[in-house]
């Protein structure tokens, strides 16, 4: 029970988060009725993910091995590209948005439109199948522990990515665009790092330095992982959020370091390019 709770937690936050940043957004320029656009995307990635998995499943075997490694290589990439242009558009709507707040509300256009439906649907899309195959894999039909552990961790995480949305509408507009921004900045980063960590396992980028360091606890006389490992409760959590690794590639961390660099070069410029010229 509680390692399926763990996993389905950990997977429906990291898309909770997504959304619930979406529609705090939506919410902060005045745009709701946009959020069918988010709900739509939501639905369409939980009909996919399922129909998706099963078909894969039956076909060809299910993700496993080489197969799933690139697959969720892929998917990480993917995402991770399509949350960076979601982040620069957001720095370019902070600085219009804090000088015009409470008067207008922001324009979407119709590429945003689709941005913001494929972002809510590929990182639901990945979390889905993801946690279809180990719902799967764990045999949850015949065992109620591990349906009630799943059920519950996915409540758990609704619940979480719902007071993440609530708190989110409270602040006022600068300070829930730099909390979101660093937030997205750090989730983006991780979905890079896992993304080479996938394809290094598969073979398709050579590892150059496996461990660069190894910071992760001996296991419990058990056999289980302590708290804090990669792999125990609270440190899954932060994998799965911010990409945290313990024992981290070489190729891992230069990724996951410049991706930082490069997008905080990327939101200094916007804020300089978009200030107030002096005269």
């Amino acid at each position: 029970m509680i390692p399926s709770f763990i996993i389905t937690f950990r997977e429906t936050l990291e898309a909770a988060l997504i959304v619930g940043v979406i529609l705090s957004y939506l919410f902060k320029i005045r745009q709701i009725k946009y959020n069918n656009i988010v709900y739509v995307g939501i639905g369409s990635a939980i009909v996919a993910s399922i129909i998706g998995a099963i078909i894969f499943n039956n076909l060809a075997g299910g993700f496993t091995g080489r197969a799933e490694e690139i697959f969720e290589g892929v998917t990480m990439l993917v995402g991770a590209v399509l949350l960076t242009t979601m982040i620069i558009w957001m720095m370019k709507q902070k600085q219009m948005m804090v000088k015009l707040e409470d008067k207008v509300a922001t324009e979407i256009g119709e590429a945003h439109k689709f941005g913001i439906f494929s972002l809510v649907f590929i990182a639901v899309l990945r979390e889905g199948v993801e946690t279809v195959i180990f719902l799967e894999a764990a045999n949850f039909v015949s065992s109620g522990n591990n349906l009630v552990g799943a059920l519950a961790g996915i409540i758990a995480a609704i619940f979480v990515g719902y007071l993440m949305f609530v708190a989110a509408r409270r602040i006022n507009i600068k300070k829930f665009f730099n909390v979101t921004s660093i937030l997205l900045i750090l989730f983006a980063a991780g979905l890079i790092a896992h993304g080479i960590h996938e394809f290094e396992e598969a073979g398709v980028i050579p590892i150059v330095i496996d461990h660069v360091w190894d910071i992760n606890p001996t296991l419990n006389p058990d056999g289980s992982y302590p708290f804090f490992h990669e792999k125990g409760y609270c440190g899954s959590i932060l994998t799965g959020l911010f990409g945290y690794n313990g024992d981290p590639s070489l190729i891992e961390v230069f990724s996951y370091i410049v991706y930082i660099v490069i997008v905080l070069i990327l939101w200094k410029n916007t804020k300089i390019a978009l200030s107030p010229k002096k005269n």
